[in-house]
């Protein structure tokens, strides 16, 4: 408990206001926060579900100045595979989440104030331009919010990507989409991809995890409508998720708003609360492929068993079958795209491959952090 008292503090003296966009005032000084699905109504002294956020004498407070992670890795780590294939990512995270999955496989930093057994510190405490030079001083084309919920860091986060975007750099959340429409129009100006998860299609079990399935679906709708390229990931775990029809209602729902969003199918591993003591077989995830391509998903990938899925890790051209990026894990070994086309019937592939007149990215270096 003293652990975590002493983190609370730490994190509370990290902090900026809201922004207007995302914070309406009470009179009686309770502020509603808008960041999220939950849209919590929060009282002066208190915080809301993500605990992260809170009210101090009438002021909407949120994280801001610190980074509990920060480090490069293969854009197809996070994953997106319709983004510049082979490019370097730099990553951050803080700390906090606006759910609370049992099989979280990030809960050191997500779930932090909420479980004593978590809370890694931050790691580093620095300016948002310290983290952009970073990027600049790497030669990193993107910058992805990851390792915990981004969308309970927002201002941060967009703080980051104005200035990450004045210097052509792809700016990107890996979130569980439990958005508003608030937030994606706040972010809309500064961000233009996400990888969204999409954990089950059933209200009931969303619930259990601590959201609204409304909400996410919802947000992968907007999303998709505003023009954010949108990755779609699904952690399949065994007993949860992984029967037939809920991966075909998930594949349905997705190919539905649109069938050129790839379904990333990833295995789950044990880890943190969950009681499946069982990881995904790959036999689970081939079942997925199959589902995804029934549907009519135009680019369905199996992830976390690299060299296991057959020939699920490669993207093919959709209009020939010709194979146009051959991948292993997080690395690619061929790209045979011409810009964003394939080379053999010209058909155009969705996705983000060009950033200002250069070619798709360099080949991936091993994960490695990054001190400021």
């Amino acid at each position: 408990m003293k652990g975590r008292v002493h983190l609370r503090e730490l994190l509370s003296e990290h902090t900026v206001a809201a922004a207007a966009e995302l914070v309406r005032a009470e009179a009686d000084g309770s502020v509603h926060c808008m960041a999220c699905g939950h849209r919590c109504h929060v009282r002066p002294g208190k915080a809301g579900v993500c605990l992260m956020r809170f009210n101090r004498d009438g002021e909407l407070r949120v994280p801001g100045g610190y980074v509990s992670s920060l480090a490069i890795d293969p854009i197809e780590k996070k994953p997106f595979y319709h983004v510049l294939p082979g490019a370097d990512a730099l990553s951050f995270g803080m700390l906090g989440c606006n759910f609370h999955c049992e099989f979280c496989q990030n809960w050191v930093t997500s779930q932090a104030l909420r479980d004593e057994r978590a809370g890694a510190p931050p790691s580093q405490f620095c300016t948002a331009e310290q983290v952009v030079q970073a990027a600049v001083d790497h030669d990193v084309r993107i910058i992805t919010s990851t390792y915990n919920e981004p969308l309970i860091t927002s201002e941060w986060s967009a703080e980051i990507f104005r200035l990450a975007s004045a210097e052509g750099i792809l700016c990107g959340y890996v979130s569980n989409g439990h958005a508003t429409p608030e937030v994606l129009e706040f972010l809309r100006p500064c961000m233009s991809l996400m990888n969204i998860d999409l954990k089950c299609f059933d209200a009931d079990k969303y619930k259990r995890l601590g959201g609204r399935f409304e909400a996410v679906t919802d947000t992968i709708r907007r999303a998709h409508e505003m023009g954010l390229w949108v990755e779609i990931i699904t952690l399949v775990v065994p007993g949860f998720n992984d029967g037939d029809d809920e991966l075909r209602q998930i594949a349905d729902f997705i190919a539905s708003v649109s069938p050129d969003i790839p379904w990333h199918c990833t295995a789950y591993r044990p880890m943190y609360k969950s009681s499946e003591p069982t990881a995904t077989p790959s036999s689970t995830l081939a079942r997925a492929y199959e589902r995804g391509k029934a549907a009519g998903l135009a680019h369905v990938y199996s992830g976390n068993l690299p060299g296991m899925v057959g020939e699920t890790e490669h993207t093919d051209c959709p209009g020939c079958g010709t194979r146009l990026i051959e991948r292993r894990g997080f690395q690619v070994s061929a790209n045979r795209l011409v810009g964003s086309a394939c080379p053999d019937c010209g058909a155009e592939i969705a996705g983000r491959f060009v950033l200002a007149g250069t070619d798709v990215g360099r080949p991936s270096t091993f994960p490695r952090s990054v001190d400021l």
